[in-house]
């Protein structure tokens, strides 16, 4: 190894106090910060919010301080069906109810994964994986999907928000805390030799103790509710005695299993058209299994494309921080110029970021537009769940080509793929490793 000399370190100093420019630029570095003294005004002109194709959606949702996008994303676009279908104005389905059943799920996903890996020692990747982070806020579409199979959905007045579901770090240091603690639990069990059942009744013990903890953070999910609402022509509904389940079939009734998970991964362990799945990652034991197919980004543009245009918003989930402005809502590559500003070349390929851990899926939202220019798309019009104070009034715009590098997954109706890309999704997953960043959760 080598190491750093002084006289090596001198020269750097001197070269820098030499060079005027550099010190001029370290003045508006120093006062300003880096992104606000590189950002281009020039992208908010080229990226102007103006869509050819532009789904109806009404305002933008608040998931708060919490990580709850990709359930938003998805409760989003059911609100999207149901303000057209039933004429709503200003209305949500409840955030806090989903959160509620997913945590529920997770902890016991979490149980079941521990004693999988029972018998390897602590330092296996496996288990230090699986501990690191024992839930989280985060999600994939699949996950979403067995929490609304399993569970239903509400209106957010049959289960308000909640303090710790806005604010969501409290509930899962402790419960992180407990799932931790319930490890060393049932790990011993295992290396004591107890019997499936005997562990199981003890799972059970523990899942009440998470159940009790839920119940008390975020409220009791309710097990039936009337739905009361006015709808743009002030009429007056009532429907008593609904169940979630219920409410689902009557007012979104989306056959969730019409629907595949398609991304772009171009990496070398990735070839397209293929099926991929991730270990161990899920929500609901027995619940929807985590699949999607890999596709060249041409293709996965026109799908995307051919969902918008039939009036149907798009779950998609992304890099949402690289190149973006929070304030104007500005996804594009010239968001920032931090090359020029130091003058050093940041540049990478997608494959290149994915491989050395740069990027990966970390924000979930909804594609509700596409400009299409001689039927290429050139800008997406992005709803995001950050409320009304950040973009416009809510809703982003990400040029064609910050999609293409910053985009990872889309979830569109099966009719949309050829024969041979269904075929492709449906034949048996490749199985990714748990840290694959596939896996990341939005």
């Amino acid at each position: 190894m080598s190491e750093i000399t002084k006289e090596l370190t001198q020269k750097f100093v001197s070269d820098f106090k030499d060079n005027n420019k550099q010190n001029a630029l370290q003045r508006g570095v120093v006062k300003n910060g880096i992104r606000a003294s590189a950002e281009n005004v020039s992208a908010q002109v080229n990226n102007v919010p103006v869509f050819s194709v532009d789904v109806k959606t009404g305002k933008v949702a608040n998931q708060k301080q919490s990580g709850r996008c990709w359930m938003f994303a998805a409760l989003n676009t059911f609100r999207h069906k149901m303000l057209n279908q039933f004429q709503l104005k200003d209305f949500e389905l409840s955030q806090n109810y989903t959160f509620f059943w997913d945590k529920y799920e997770k902890a016991n996903y979490f149980y079941e994964n521990i004693l999988a890996t029972a018998n390897q020692e602590l330092t296996s990747r496996k288990v230090a994986f699986l501990l690191q982070t024992p839930q989280q806020d985060g999600g994939q579409w699949d996950m979403i999907v067995s929490i609304f199979q399993k569970y239903g959905v509400v209106p957010k007045t049959a289960m308000p928000e909640s303090s710790n579901s806005s604010s969501s770090r409290e509930l899962n240091t402790y419960l992180n805390k407990k799932l931790r603690k319930d490890a060393t639990v049932l790990r011993r069990l295992v290396a004591e030799g107890k019997t499936p059942a005997e562990i199981q009744t003890v799972k059970a013990e523990l899942l009440q103790e998470v159940y009790n903890f839920l119940a008390i953070s975020l409220g009791t999910p309710p097990e039936t509710f009337d739905f009361e609402y006015r709808d743009e022509e002030q009429a007056y509904h009532l429907e008593r005695g609904l169940t979630p389940q219920t409410f689902y079939d009557k007012y979104i009734g989306v056959d969730l299993d019409d629907y595949v998970s398609i991304i772009n991964a171009p990496t070398a362990d990735k070839p397209y058209n293929q099926s991929y799945t991730v270990e161990m990652l899920g929500n609901v034991v027995g619940g929807k299994e985590v699949k999607y197919l890999n596709v060249a980004m041409d293709t996965f543009k026109k799908l995307a494309i051919a969902q918008l245009e039939q009036g149907e918003s798009v779950w998609f989930g992304c890099d949402v921080g690289q190149s973006s402005t929070r304030d104007t809502g500005i996804m594009s590559l010239d968001a920032y110029d931090v090359n020029d500003l130091f003058d050093i070349n940041f540049d990478m390929t997608k494959a290149e970021r994915l491989d050395y851990g740069e990027s990966l899926m970390t924000h979930a939202m909804v594609l509700t537009g596409v400009d299409l220019v001689d039927g290429q798309s050139t800008k997406w019009k992005v709803e995001n769940s950050w409320g009304e104070k950040v973009g416009d009034k809510g809703f982003f715009v990400a040029s064609d080509a910050w999609m293409d590098e910053y985009t990872y997954q889309i979830v569109v109706r099966k009719e949309f793929l050829t024969a041979e890309q269904l075929a492709a999704f449906e034949a048996e997953p490749t199985v990714l490793a748990p840290w694959d960043p596939m896996g990341a959760l939005a």
